[in-house]
């Protein structure tokens, strides 16, 4: 995969129209078979089946995260995880030549954490009411903490919405689920929206459990070992700075050897699982992302 190539204002739209549609696509489809589908492995194969079938490619992983978990859970190749009674964040992306659009949905299987899930949609709808540009992330994060805590929960606060640019899903400003920060949004911007609500201290740490990666870029390392380097040309072609799974290169002889091998060498970012630091916690999370405009944003999922 060649580096991207800048875009016209004209292709821009285009393309963010087109992977705004598949979105929409995925996300419906993905609610109708998280009720038919029970296994993790197989909901996350469907769904990201359905998004290159679509004409995009998953923007990064199916993130199918249970109960205390927050994010970053992506079934492994052999996964015999199941949805059943848990409170399941489906998290899910989608890209057109690096124009990604992030969005994500809790679904409550054991039917006891209804209202935490009404707690994350709530603000979520709330964030979306009072960006426009001129408009600060405070002003959003102000919205979402007092959407979930007045629900009786508690925001994460160390977690956040994101800026999104070109192959960059993590473009450096940020859309806190608390009152801080000091952006202004500009015409134009595009950020992923992300409520988090918790049963719990309302703080995640990493946990054990890891299955996703991504190529940092310019690294200028040189790689030795010859698997390394295949796996490393495979990754660059696929999915350039995007995260990956560990299951997607199954077929990929010694695959834990040369990822840790290429971890080694500086040139992988791991996602650990993250989760809350209270235990039997519960948390739900909804998401979308948007576009900046004069009055409001325009809702891309």
């Amino acid at each position: 995969m060649e580096p991207p190539e800048e875009k016209s204002e004209e292709e821009f739209l285009k393309t963010y129209k087109k992977v705004s549609r598949i979105g929409k696509q995925v996300k419906k489809y993905a609610q109708e078979q998280c009720e038919k589908e029970s296994s993790l492995l197989k909901l996350a194969e469907l769904v990201e089946k359905k998004t290159i079938e679509l004409g995009a490619n998953p923007a990064f992983p199916a993130n199918l995260s249970r109960d205390e978990q927050a994010a970053h859970y992506t079934p492994t190749a052999n996964d015999d995880a199941t949805s059943e009674t848990s409170v399941l964040k489906i998290d899910l992306g989608a890209h057109i030549d690096g124009l990604a659009v992030d969005f994500a949905f809790t679904k409550d299987f054991g039917g006891e954490h209804g209202k935490l899930v009404e707690a994350a949609d709530e603000a979520l709808q709330n964030a979306l009411s009072v960006m426009k540009a001129g408009a600060t992330n405070r002003d959003v994060g102000k919205e979402i903490e007092r959407t979930i805590k007045a629900k009786g929960f508690k925001p994460i606060e160390n977690l956040c919405g994101h800026s999104i640019d070109v192959y960059d899903l993590h473009a450096g400003e940020e859309v806190p689920n608390v009152e801080r920060g000091g952006y202004t949004f500009k015409e134009g911007d595009v950020f992923a929206v992300e409520p988090f609500a918790s049963t719990g201290a309302g703080r995640i740490t990493e946990g054990d459990f890891l299955q996703i990666y991504q190529l940092i870029p310019s690294t200028g390392m040189k790689i030795r070992l010859p698997r390394s380097r295949e796996l490393l040309s495979k990754v660059l072609a696929d999915r350039l700075t995007l995260p990956f799974a560990l299951r997607w290169y199954k077929e990929m002889p010694m695959l834990n050897l040369t990822i840790r091998d290429l971890d080694k060498n500086g040139v992988l970012e791991a996602f650990p699982v993250l989760k809350e630091i209270e235990k039997n916690a519960f948390i739900a999370q909804a998401e979308t992302t948007v576009r900046i405009e004069k009055d409001g944003v325009d809702v891309l999922v």
